[in-house]
């Protein structure tokens, strides 16, 4: 098996941003996906340019923060903010996003990184509204998408995009532990390509007041860098891959 560690929400802020880092050098991380509306950018972008190891995708962002692009009236509140997600993809107009998603994968291109691929913060990418967008914007920008479902009879979207063969999003909450990352890894045996997701984080004020999930991104960094991670991706022959290596 060939597996992509992708941590999302690089550049949400610093303390997510060196938790992702040190969960790359010291971890089972290969991947982080960028989140280009939210303050840490910068700093994730100069941390990024000193780790080439590390792919860096783009975290694609309808709920969280505000919008990059000054013109996309039906994706924000009347503060100036995205809304949560049922509401938002209730009342967001395609050219809107499409609008919103440029100016983010923009101002990553801006930054001088190279990106590996594309998802979305919350999976916004796989609602019937969204998909179509973001997969005309994977094909522009030849780049690699993450698959969320696994259904069959989905494959037909994906067949002029590079993907993984199989995607994971179940390594989340507060009771994670390395036997919680053998179990999940083992129901993959004899995949090609997998790809985990992941929110490891030093917790700062910016984690703790503006996110929903907070704690746990420590006990997932504490898991990430534990030393029988490393020896059970070891033990299974797993080949840690980032998205440049999907073909």
């Amino acid at each position: 098996m060939k597996l992509i560690v992708n941590a999302d929400d690089f550049g949400y802020s610093k303390g997510v941003n060196l938790g992702i880092m040190e969960a790359h050098k010291n971890g089972i991380v290969t991947s982080a996906t960028m989140m280009c509306n939210m303050p840490g950018l910068a700093h994730a972008a100069e941390l990024a340019k000193a780790a080439p190891g590390l792919g860096v995708g783009i975290h694609l962002v309808l709920t969280c923060g505000s919008p990059v692009s000054p013109d996309v009236p039906s994706l924000v509140d009347e503060r100036g903010e995205f809304r949560k997600r049922q509401e938002q993809l209730e009342q967001a107009e395609p050219a809107d996003i499409e609008r919103e998603f440029v100016a983010q994968i923009e101002r990553f291109l801006a930054t001088g990184l190279r990106p590996t691929h594309l998802d979305s913060h919350h999976h916004v990418h796989a609602h019937e509204k969204v998909f179509p967008i973001v997969r005309r914007l994977a094909e522009r920008y030849q780049l690699p998408l993450r698959r969320i479902s696994m259904n069959p009879s989905h494959e037909a979207e994906f067949q002029s995009i590079k993907t993984t063969h199989a995607f994971d999003g179940s390594f989340y909450g507060e009771h994670l532990t390395v036997d919680t990352l053998a179990q999940i890894l083992q129901q993959y045996e004899g995949f090609e390509t997998v790809e985990l997701m992941c929110h490891p984080a030093f917790i700062d004020q910016s984690v703790l007041t503006g996110s929903s999930y907070a704690l746990p991104r420590s006990t997932e960094l504490a898991v990430l860098t534990d030393e029988r991670a490393k020896e059970i991706i070891r033990q299974a022959n797993i080949e840690l891959i980032t998205y440049k290596e999907i073909v």
